[in-house]
């Protein structure tokens, strides 16, 4: 599947817009990544395990956008984008959205 954050490929064309995707996803730190990065906090720096956690999540979530654009017929995502925020309840949590335009491309 061709994915891009533009909306066009160079060589081909769109021929059929399937309509907007997305791929969302909610996780939270593990035991071991909210002690790790509670630590870290104290101390300052990059926080590691934090990263990880949200760089997991991005992935999910693109792979959720692709399964979603599969299943509407679309051969591209034009248009990719993130969006991420943190939800919060009884444990903090981060939401990330992936989201895009599912079409039809072809080769000019």
């Amino acid at each position: 599947m061709l994915v891009t954050t533009t909306f066009s490929f160079d060589g081909y064309r769109i021929k059929e817009y399937k309509g907007m995707v997305r791929g969302i996803i909610v996780r939270s730190p593990t035991i071991a990544q909210g002690i790790l990065g509670g630590l870290k906090g104290l101390i300052g720096g990059k926080i590691g395990a934090y990263s990880q956690m949200c760089e997991q999540a991005r992935q999910q979530a693109y792979e959720l956008l692709l399964q979603h654009a599969r299943e509407l017929g679309a051969n591209a995502v034009v248009g990719l984008r993130y969006d991420a925020s943190e939800v919060v309840s009884r444990e903090s949590a981060t939401e990330v959205l992936c989201y895009g335009t599912a079409v039809v491309v072809q080769p000019i």
